[in-house]
């Protein structure tokens, strides 16, 4: 089949995991013997503040068109205003007039807004990687200080310091989704928040995946030099947290607890926003090592030697990909009781779940002081990414779903 993924970010022109999913996907598909072409927006990444990346490596069946405006950052800015990819319209009618057996959108918020759904004719699937359907924001993180469980929009959107977007109080996004044959939730939560909300009606669920053991494509460039082996022993003797450095993401709140606990260590790998204020609270901690972004293959060591992945997010995250990268590792997750993330670690079979710092440092001392609790965690981590979470099962089942709309299209047999 002729597949065509729509994406505002795909590596290098990257900076979060939906865009490694779709490259890890694109590169399955391909693998497995059909056409990809992925459509992606330089212009914002450039717009958001991107710097020049290192070269990105695709399966030779994956064709890449990154759209380059001669307007710069006016074309997604604009398509943010309007809801419409007016200034790359034509280009994107042109790509997707190819013929393609399946469109599969995904963060489509800048690259073409909800106009771009209309464009094409094939099974459109949408991923649904965050809450930009029901939220101008994409997180649910209401005022940037607590999870949105009463809609302020256009309040919230003005804290967060951007334009409101007036396409969004007509039916033009109602419409435009009536285009979509099968939205794709990652988790029971992520499609109960879409359909309370009338969004998204066709929603099956069915979970992210594990990268494959011996693949390293899509993590992030660059790196640091941990100062030493941070990997402790063979049995764990650090946490990690891999990420992200914004607020939302939360790392700012365990912090303390290591601060004032040298028995407890902690790695931190990612870049952002606000890696300058968490540095400056760690500063002459010898516990906290801080190493910039690293490739999968860089990380996967880090995972594998971990007492736990820590997920400290304060917004209702969708499904981090670390933590599915951990898991691979055999690691279990130490994760804030908010948004998917409980679910995600199987309340409790693949992990510890808090609210409070405190819980937080009781899990903590629970999976560095009870070893067979931490084995038996262990075990069942490298099960469900093996089994539950493994790429052939996701592509399996993805699939499956294409096969079912084809035939609702078609009608009765």
């Amino acid at each position: 089949m002729r597949f065509c993924m729509i994406t505002t970010f795909y590596p290098p022109y990257n900076f979060g995991g939906d865009g490694i999913f779709v490259q890890r996907l694109s590169h399955e598909l391909a693998r497995r013997g059909h056409s990809v072409e992925v459509v992606h927006c330089i212009d914002s990444y450039r717009l958001l503040g991107g710097k020049s990346p290192a070269a990105a490596e695709d399966h030779p069946r994956v064709t890449r068109h990154g759209l380059r405006n001669r307007w710069g950052p006016l074309a997604p800015l604009v398509t943010h205003q309007t809801g419409r990819p007016l200034l790359n319209a034509s280009r994107l009618r042109k790509i997707l007039a190819r013929g393609f057996d399946v469109i599969n959108y995904h963060n489509i918020s800048l690259v073409g807004g909800p106009g771009i759904l209309a464009y094409g004719d094939a099974v459109k699937l949408y991923t649904l990687h965050e809450y930009w359907l029901i939220c101008p924001m994409h997180v649910l993180f209401k005022n940037k200080r607590e999870p949105c469980r009463q809609r302020q929009c256009l309040r919230c959107t003005l804290t967060y310091r951007r334009p409101p977007q007036l396409w969004r109080y007509g039916g033009m996004l109602r419409k435009a989704l009536g285009h979509v044959d099968c939205f794709i939730a990652a988790t029971h939560f992520v499609q109960e928040q879409h359909e309370r909300t009338g969004h998204a009606q066709r929603c099956v669920v069915l979970p992210h995946f594990a990268p494959r053991a011996e693949g390293a494509l899509g993590g992030a460039a660059g790196g640091g030099d941990p100062g030493g082996d941070p990997r402790g022993d063979a049995n764990g003797g650090y946490f990690l947290f891999v990420g992200r450095l914004e607020k939302a993401k939360g790392l700012q709140t365990l912090l303390p607890i290591f601060l004032r606990r040298p028995d407890l260590r902690l790695v931190v790998v990612g870049s952002g926003s606000y890696e300058g204020t968490l540095r400056e609270m760690a500063r002459g901690s010898a516990n906290v090592r801080f190493m910039g972004p690293l490739p999968l293959a860089e990380l996967r060591p880090l995972y594998r030697h971990a007492v736990a992945l820590l997920v400290p997010s304060l917004w209702q995250e969708v499904f981090p990909l670390v933590i599915l990268e951990a898991f691979s590792e055999g690691t279990p997750a130490v994760v804030r009781r908010v948004g998917s993330l409980p679910e995600e670690v199987g309340e409790g079979v693949r992990g510890e779940t808090f609210t409070t710092p405190a819980e937080a440092e009781a899990a903590m001392d629970r999976l560095q002081g009870d070893r067979d609790h931490r084995a038996a965690l262990s075990r069942a981590c490298l099960e469900s990414a093996q089994r539950e979470y493994s790429l052939d099962t996701y592509v399996d089942r993805y699939l499956e779903i294409i096969s079912s709309v084809r035939r609702g299209k078609a009608g009765p047999a």
